[in-house]
């Protein structure tokens, strides 16, 4: 049975470069960064050039610059830790209703410390519009958090343009960049956020491994206790290997990213079209053009469930999504489709296609072929189609 994987926001397979660049660290490189033996500073100076080279490639001082266990972590320290070191100004942090878990999780954490959230809505494309943010910014306000790239529809926000209206009120920006960091150009010198949010594993790295910009003079408060480990922001030893293979995957995904912004548009239109001329009943869930990230695909299949449609196509060898990887278990419709203001019966509806480094032309092909017979037959089985 052919394998097609079309799921690379969940996660992407390790690239065979990033493997060989961190192998090293496993095997004769093993030595305790902190410590003061040759062991350990042949390895905290492979951290120092890993972090020179990611400061390059996103144009910050390598000072602003901390590796995390994930965007999760990172997420959390972005908004609890800003939260909690400016507590004095107030207790107010604005964020959406379409970001990720790692982010609204981390709002409800505030929410039962005493905190208020006010939760920006978004059009029936995704967007938040920022006449919205400049309304909700108050005197209190300390924190604003809201996603680059969405992780189930692709839907890009316009950063610098919020992340602008939040300076302009002495509020702290920041952005959960895991689905967009070495997909998309970033300058972090123009891009204008005070913290940003960035996973290996997305990207074709390791997993357990992420970082986060910390522009200089920001106030945060560290949440893991213990060493002063990276520059005292996280505690624990570091993740040598992890390091490594996320700043090579960067390096790669830097070098291909206009060859692949390319390819990823080709087989977005081809399978759109292609399941247009197909199938009737299906609608694109965010904006078919560039404000949406062309390796993303979210399409509503009207009359059907989506878990049905992601179990007969994991029978034909393809692998796709229904959302986002961290709540699949759920049986609710995702929160990303009903704050667009789609119906629960279509929501429900939404399969999430993604491409990635190592997703072909036959892949694509193999899609067309199998998706649509699919739909077919469970519309004829279902009693709402």
């Amino acid at each position: 049975m052919r394998k097609t994987y079309l799921d690379n926001n969940a996660t992407t397979p390790l690239h065979p470069k990033v493997l060989e660049a961190m192998l090293p660290f496993y095997k004769e490189l093993y030595g305790n960064p902190s410590s003061i033996h040759h062991f350990g500073r042949e390895v905290s100076g492979a951290i120092a050039d890993a972090r020179h080279k990611a400061a390059d490639l996103l144009g910050c001082d390598v000072s602003e610059l901390y590796f995390t266990s994930g965007g999760t972590e990172a997420d959390n320290l972005a908004v609890i830790g800003t939260a909690f070191a400016n507590s004095e100004k107030g207790k107010h942090v604005i964020t959406s209703p379409i970001e990720h878990h790692a982010v609204l999780e981390a709002c409800h954490f505030l929410e039962k410390q005493g905190y208020e959230v006010t939760y920006l809505p978004v059009d029936s494309k995704g967007f938040v519009d920022p006449d919205e943010l400049k309304k909700a910014i108050r005197k209190d306000t300390t924190v604003v958090s809201i996603m680059h790239i969405n992780n189930e529809t692709g839907v890009v926000q316009d950063i610098p343009a919020l992340a602008k209206i939040a300076k302009e009120s002495g509020v702290y920006f920041h952005t959960d960049a895991v689905q967009s960091a070495g997909k998309v150009p970033i300058n972090l010198k123009e891009f204008g956020v005070d913290m940003l949010s960035a996973s290996a594993h997305k990207i074709n790295g390791p997993k357990g491994t992420g970082l986060i910009y910390i522009k200089k003079g920001t106030r945060i408060q560290r949440l893991a206790h213990g060493g002063s480990h990276e520059s005292g922001m996280r505690a624990g030893t570091e993740n040598v290997a992890g390091m490594i293979g996320m700043v090579k995957a960067l390096e790669i995904s830097c070098e291909m990213m206009d060859s692949e912004l390319e390819k990823y548009g080709r087989y977005s239109s081809k399978l759109w079209d292609g399941l247009n001329e197909k199938l009737s009943d299906i609608v694109l869930n965010g904006p078919a053009d560039e404000r949406r990230l062309k390796n993303t695909l979210n399409i509503s299949f009207k009359g059907i469930e989506s878990e049905a449609i992601l179990l007969n196509l994991d029978m034909l060898g393809i692998g796709v999504a229904s959302g986002s990887a961290c709540s699949s278990g759920s049986t609710e419709p995702s929160h990303v489709m009903l704050a667009m203001g789609v119906k629960p019966e279509i929501a429900r509806g939404s399969v999430r296609i993604s491409f990635g480094k190592f997703t072909t032309d036959e892949d694509i092909e193999y899609t067309l072929e199998q998706l649509p017979p699919v739909i077919e037959r469970l519309r004829k089985m279902s009693p709402v189609a």
